[in-house]
């Protein structure tokens, strides 16, 4: 009896020769070579594991920054900064609208001076740094940076990922301000400005984790994904840049659910259609364009607040297959991710499991250990030839922009958690410890929980920043974002003036929302 896959196609009991995963040494090529369905790197890693991240931020700057040092001494070779809802949608902390979710879902940064805080006593020319901000990426990237030259770090040494991926937002996240048009504006400002300013940094992660996480199929995930990197590569052709320019800064991020096989052909499938893309579509000549890095997270939407501790289980095989597909760097999530923010004990858990992994099996010995697996390179073909049908659709329309203001991608993805609930609900999906292999008494279990009195402190805080600061610099750096705003000039250098004079995240993104205006969403579904 055959099984159908998370995207779709049918998994027949056996594979053989017949599955059209012949000849495929001519086909897939060696590691590190174009179309590197077999990995980015040739070595992979047989010399050194994947970047270990562990996704952190909770309350105020110093809670983080203590957990930050907490990871670091346990082994973590990568920080990653998740920011509350206020900083996503460039709001301070003091505003009506940032009422009861100060500090809520990840970190709350105000100004510089939290900046600061949060990176207080580490190694900032040494640590990679992974930001997932969107909308106001460009405002958190230069707070980075204005830290680091603050402590005197030649910013050339800075390393590590903006997410900077707004198109996402429209489709599966809501955490926009700007419209489309005014937010790729953006995003190819970062790309020019950390070319000269930054030029170690990743100017952009391109995310389907979050499309997945609201239901997208595999193929769905990358899909969807790709267009959007499409669309913001043109972007930055439009706005003169050449291609190898930039594309070998653009970073990708995925995840990684537990159905292992087709995770690991969905990684390999998303890099040889990448390759293709940007060589055959926008003419790239150096190989770093061609390559899709990318970091992945375990599937948070897998995770059951039903006996939490099996999620343990859950979250090592599907870090087996992120490592299996070749990703970059890894967060595994922590066990108790369903029922609150982790605890110190239990993100070190998740960090050990990535450490088991890297350093007590085999699967770093040898690179891309399924090559040449009739099952894998199969259902390789099977997910490329799904991807490249969406992809086709959304070019039909346009590109991802036209599609995300039609409501397809959202659609689409839509129609997909539905099938995935109503499985679960009638049992046909077996969740263990949810529809399948329960218990009456399930142990109580105490979840690590923020202060509310942060947001008071945070109000406070930012009131007696605007007290000491000097307000006429504010205004004047204010004046310079919205011409910039208003033109043509990059918005990145008056942005970073305004904040060194230490405007506020709402204060410099209000600016911008002046000229530009916010997003409405669509209506017409």
């Amino acid at each position: 009896m055959s099984r159908l896959a998370e995207s779709g196609f049918e998994i027949p009991p056996v594979y053989d020769a017949s599955s059209g995963a012949e000849d495929l040494q001519a086909r897939l090529g060696e590691p590190g070579e174009y179309p590197y369905t077999r990995g980015v790197y040739a070595s992979m890693y047989t010399q050194r594991p994947w970047t270990m991240r562990q996704y952190a931020g909770f309350g105020t700057a110093r809670e983080s920054n203590e957990r930050y040092h907490q990871l670091m001494s346990h082994g973590t070779s990568g920080l990653s900064v998740a920011f509350d809802l206020p900083t996503q949608m460039g709001i301070d902390s003091d505003a009506d609208r940032a009422a009861g979710e100060v500090g809520k879902v990840g970190v709350a940064i105000d100004s510089v001076e939290d900046m600061a805080v949060l990176f207080d006593g580490i190694p900032l020319d040494e640590v990679s740094t992974s930001m997932t901000i969107n909308a106001p990426a460009a405002v958190l990237l230069l707070m980075y940076q204005l830290v680091a030259e603050e402590n005197g770090i030649s910013t050339d040494k800075l390393n590590g990922t903006v997410q900077n991926d707004v198109l996402k937002e429209y489709i599966a996240r809501g955490t926009y301000i700007y419209p489309p048009a005014e937010s790729l504006r953006l995003v190819t400002d970062v790309f020019r400005y950390c070319q000269s300013e930054i030029p170690r940094w990743n100017t952009i992660s391109i995310s389907g984790y979050h499309m997945a996480e609201a239901g997208a199929t595999p193929a769905q995930e990358i899909a969807f994904t790709l267009a959007n990197g499409i669309e913001y590569v043109r972007a930055a052709v439009q706005a003169g840049m050449d291609v190898d320019e930039f594309a070998p800064r653009l970073a990708f991020f995925f995840v990684s659910r537990t159905t292992i096989l087709e995770e690991v052909a969905k990684f390999r499938a998303a890099r040889r259609i990448w390759a293709q893309v940007m060589k055959e579509d926008f003419g790239a000549q150096n190989p770093k364009s061609m390559m899709l890095r990318f970091h992945t997270q375990t599937a948070g939407v897998q995770l059951t607040a039903q006996q939490p501790e099996v999620n343990l289980v859950r979250v090592t095989v599907q870090a087996l297959a992120a490592v299996l597909g070749g990703t970059q760097s890894l967060h595994t999530n922590s066990f108790d991710e369903a029922i609150a923010l982790p605890t110190a004990k239990a993100a070190r858990l998740a960090l050990r499991t990535q450490q088991v992994l890297a350093h007590e099996t085999d699967v770093t010995a040898t690179v891309d250990p399924f090559a040449g697996s009739y099952v894998v390179e199969s259902m390789t073909d099977e997910v490329e030839s799904l991807t490249r049908r969406l992809m086709d659709q959304i070019e039909e329309q346009g590109g991802a922009v036209q599609a995300i203001e039609r409501g397809f991608q959202k659609a689409e993805i839509e129609r997909s958690a539905y099938d995935v609930t109503k499985s679960i609900e009638d049992g046909s999906r077996v969740v263990v410890g949810l529809n399948r292999f329960t218990v009456d008494n399930d142990e109580r279990y105490e979840p690590l929980r923020v202060d509310p009195a942060i947001e008071a402190n945070q109000s406070k805080g930012l009131a007696a920043l605007r007290e000491r600061r000097s307000n006429d610099d504010v205004r004047r750096g204010l004046d310079g974002i919205r011409r910039a705003a208003e033109g043509t000039d990059n918005v990145l250098p008056p942005l970073k003036t305004a904040l060194a004079a230490r405007a506020t995240v709402g204060e410099v993104c209000d600016a911008m929302r002046e000229i530009w205006g916010s997003y409405e969403p669509f209506e017409n579904l």
